[in-house]
């Protein structure tokens, strides 16, 4: 097992932060009307702004035009004053597909078919307001015991129409491509059900994602611990690999599939696996193939000869971690076993690792970083298992299980 360190560390960057988002470190423009100075929140600034707007003073932005109604005036400022008092009865956003999107407030019954975003929802303490879900929620009922009642949409996303409209939703969140918002859009916006892409998958996206979902739901201010807590590690993480040098950053084969030795999954250029494995500071060997999720075969790894090589296993695969060694045991040492693996330095070495991709999406994906960062870095101090336990027991209210994420964990 890591060995368990106390956490000073992550406490003494969390000290470093504020309750004000710009100080921990954030660099993202909160994308709602009404946040007229663009930076994370819409405060009495916003409206210092927009009278400078109105006085020459200013430069227009978009999100100046609090009512997107095409002018900046007074009844800008008066929407700005109704959202910070928590009293606007419109809030209009530009969602994670970037479309501009108005919804109805207050927001009380919301059908929600992304177990990532239902686990924003708990972070929240706002499941409540979900009404209807997906199958794939249900099928986790270890992780979403309070949704098991709520009726289905779908197997994952949303595919039954007819339910979700008799659920009598005030707003509809779903994903980006599967299936198209814009199908969603066109079965639901004409019963004047607002559609949203909220996904919670993208690490430079998460914590804008969350604030803009506080602000849906009327519970700002619940979310200020959550963001102190993961900018803490995201600094940890980045003091820590901005000062690796390029020798000390192994390279590593990314493995999302294997049908066969010449058929062999990974992550390309723009993916967000490749992202990660820098942020984590380790070189992907396949970061200069063009597609983002390319097939490549043996030869072609031998041949490059990864220091790691780093095995997603999905939620198909293997449910919330594993109970016992038993399986991740014969996944690592099929790899290990492959016919001419043996003169890979990760295969000589022993430096195989899986990882359960439940870690590295959605507002736990800070506690995959900080594994890929230990199984990169052994040196490095944070414990990511404590991490977790943290982000289990505080955030979410539930018992931290006694399974294995990430193998071997050393």
């Amino acid at each position: 097992m890591l060995n368990r360190t106390p956490i000073r560390i992550l406490l003494a960057a969390l000290m470093l932060c504020s309750l004000t988002i710009q100080t921990c470190g954030f660099d993202f423009t909160l994308k709602i009307y009404g946040n007229a100075n663009m930076d994370g929140t819409i405060d009495q600034e916003d409206i210092n702004y927009v009278e400078g707007i109105i006085d020459g003073s200013l430069e227009y932005n978009e999100l100046a035009d609090a009512n997107n109604d095409g002018s900046i005036d007074l009844e800008d400022i008066e929407q700005i004053e109704e959202i910070i008092a928590n009293k606007e009865k419109n809030l209009i956003l530009k969602d994670s597909a970037n479309r501009t999107v108005s919804i109805r407030m207050p927001v009380e019954r919301v059908i929600v078919p992304s177990g990532l975003t239902a686990e924003a929802f708990k972070v929240l303490k706002a499941t409540d307001k979900i009404v209807g879900v997906s199958n794939a929620i249900h099928e986790k009922t270890y992780f979403f015991p309070e949704l098991e009642d709520r009726p289905s949409v779908g197997g994952w996303k949303v595919e039954d129409y007819e339910a979700a409209i008799s659920l009598d939703p005030n707003l509809v969140i779903t994903y980006e491509k599967w299936p198209p918002v814009s199908e969603v859009q066109e079965r639901l916006e004409p019963l004047k059900i607002p559609v949203v892409v909220l996904e919670f998958t993208d690490p430079n996206l998460v914590t804008e994602e969350l604030i803009k979902l506080s602000y849906i739901l009327g519970t700002r201010g619940a979310e200020n611990p959550y963001i102190q807590w993961r900018a803490g590690y995201e600094r940890v993480i980045d003091d820590y690999v901005n000062n690796l040098s390029r020798d000390e950053r192994p390279s590593v084969f990314l493995e999302t599939g294997f049908k066969g030795l010449n058929d062999v999954g990974t992550y390309g250029e723009g993916a967000k696996g490749s992202l990660v494995l820098k942020l984590a500071g380790g070189e992907n060997i396949a970061s200069n193939l063009s597609e983002a999720y390319p097939h490549v075969d043996s030869e072609w790894i031998i041949t490059k000869n990864p220091e790691v090589v780093m095995r997603y296993v999905y939620s198909s695969e293997v449910d919330w971690g594993w109970n016992s060694t038993d399986k991740p045991e014969a996944l690592v040492s099929e790899i290990l076993n492959r016919d001419g693996w043996e003169s890979i330095d990760a295969v000589k070495n022993r430096r195989v690792y899986l990882i359960s991709n439940e870690l590295m999406t959605g507002l736990d994906s800070v506690v995959g970083y900080l594994y890929w960062v230990k199984l990169l870095h052994p040196q490095f101090a944070a414990d990511p298992a404590e991490a977790y336990k943290e982000y289990i027991t505080g955030f979410l209210g539930m018992e931290f299980p006694d399974s294995i994420f990430v193998f071997p964990e050393k």
